[in-house]
């Protein structure tokens, strides 16, 4: 059978999962579900002698994260390509056409997946995968679908036309419905839960977007002619930025006549809220999930999702809620109205406030920093630097730091000197020199950092070399 090249959409930001998931580090990359996160699961599931190399089409703020988590999972022929900025499904699903076409001398057939989403049993989902193929060989776009076991409101829905055969024509896509309308749909036998995933050859995925998105298609064609590589992935031009922000699903797959559903054989879910994960994970006999690192507390309580990856939470005498409490922000909200987070995460950052963007632990690909207490020209942070991971040489117009190590081996670097520093020593960097840190050891290192200045942002930074490749972040 002819393999199968998968591209990971990656480019999500889960808005709905917050206070956990954020711009900066969304839901995919957490580990919601088991031992791995979202992302390496679908990386695994999309392996095996059904598959090609998979390719991750991705937001360039996250290629870090991407890298480290590939390197978890020992994934090391996987290609990475960064958009400049996310400009929804439909965008990301010519550039995958086009690189087929380019990698391929034989007639490619092209697999879109989600980054985020579960998938109960992996064998199951490759061999409805592979049902997929001739259809798709015969120049069908297909899509999968679930075949629902309850009125869900969260997802899509796709009506197909009854059929004998492996795959089902598609007559509409139904977007969110109302709970009577999901209740018809459940009772009918002829609708599905619309899975987010498109199988077809890549000829045929172009020559749809050029009959009905030709502008993205031109847009995509420039950025790709314009990519660079950089440390190992590729980076799209900012051309890319000029196509319209539309899922494949609004600017192809709806307006289609050769569009084909394939039924999908096991149970799956696109955690896309508070309420679809509490579904999916294993619950307690009063019915309730908790999660976190943090202590939970439960009392009279049943039905609900309760996670800390910090604080205590005592939940009293409430059902069918969500409690989420990271460092800076709490979430309480009926699970009836889980899908409405997004509502207050759209508030938030209407208001310009960095809740949506960064937690208190922000990541970067030499570790992490964390924010522990800030006032009038004063910050302190805690940074943890990986083994053989070293900061960027760099300096700042307005503060000066004092660094205390309080575990591990730090090399650091301050003008044209050289020093190590072990646990319980400590250094000044004044304003205006040059410096770095690194971590010669075998075991992550960790230093509190105390700021002062007049201006403590991160955007006061001179980098004068970086093993990353970073100008701004």
């Amino acid at each position: 059978m002819q393999r199968i090249s998968p591209f990971i959409l990656c480019g999500g930001a889960g808005t709905r999962l917050w206070p956990v998931s954020r711009e900066a580090f969304p839901k995919q990359f957490h580990k919601l579900v088991g031992s791995e996160s979202l992302f390496q699961q679908t990386c695994r599931r999309v392996s095996g002698p059904v598959f090609g190399d998979a390719c991750i089409i991705a937001n360039h703020h996250h290629r870090f994260l991407i890298a480290e988590q590939l390197e978890e999972i020992g994934s090391s022929q996987t290609s990475v390509v960064l958009e400049p900025l996310g400009r929804n499904t439909a965008a990301a699903a010519c550039i995958a056409a086009l690189i087929a076409t380019q990698n391929d001398h034989d007639e490619p057939v092209v697999f879109l997946v989600p980054a985020d989403h579960i998938i109960g049993d992996k064998d199951a989902f490759q061999r409805t995968v592979a049902l997929g193929v001739k259809a798709a060989d015969d120049g069908a776009l297909v899509t999968f679908g679930v075949k629902p076991d309850c009125p869900h409101t969260g997802y899509g829905y796709i009506e197909a036309e009854p059929s004998n055969f492996a795959e089902f024509k598609v007559k509409r896509f139904i977007e969110k419905p109302s709970r009577a309308s999901a209740q018809e749909f459940l009772d009918s036998g002829h609708h599905y839960w619309n899975a987010g995933f498109f199988l077809s050859k890549a000829s045929t995925l172009l020559a749809l977007l050029e009959t009905h998105a030709p502008v993205i298609l031109d847009i995509c064609r420039r950025s790709l002619a314009e990519a660079n590589e950089d440390l190992g992935f590729v980076r799209l031009s900012s051309a890319y930025k000029e196509a319209p922000s539309i899922s494949l699903d609004y600017a192809v797959a709806e307006k289609a006549d050769n569009l084909v559903c394939v039924p999908l054989n096991t149970s799956w879910s696109d955690v896309g809220s508070w309420s679809a994960l509490w579904d999916v994970l294993e619950k307690d006999a009063a019915g309730n999930v908790v999660l976190g690192d943090g202590e939970v507390i439960l009392d009279d309580t049943s039905g609900s999702l309760a996670h800390s990856n910090h604080a205590l939470v005592a939940v009293v005498g409430l059902k069918d809620v969500v409690v989420s409490a990271t460092e800076d922000a709490v979430l309480v909200v009926s699970k009836e109205y889980a899908e409405s987070v997004k509502t207050i995460v759209e508030h938030l950052k209407n208001n310009g406030r960095a809740h949506t963007i960064d937690q208190l632990r922000v990541y970067r690909p030499w570790g992490w920093y964390q924010g522990l207490n800030r006032g009038d020209r004063y910050q302190v942070k805690c940074i943890m630097v990986k083994p053989g991971a070293k900061l960027s040489l760099q300096s700042h117009f307005h503060r000066s730091e004092h660094w205390v190590v309080v575990k591990g081996t730090l090399e650091v670097t301050k003008g044209d000197g050289v020093e190590l520093l072990s646990e319980n020593q400590s250094t000044y960097i004044p304003l205006g020199e040059k410096h770095r840190l690194a971590n010669p050891g075998k075991i992550p290192a960790f230093l509190i950092e105390v700021q002062s200045g007049s201006y403590l942002d991160e955007d006061d930074i001179v980098r004068f070399e970086d093993a990353y490749g970073r100008q701004s972040d």
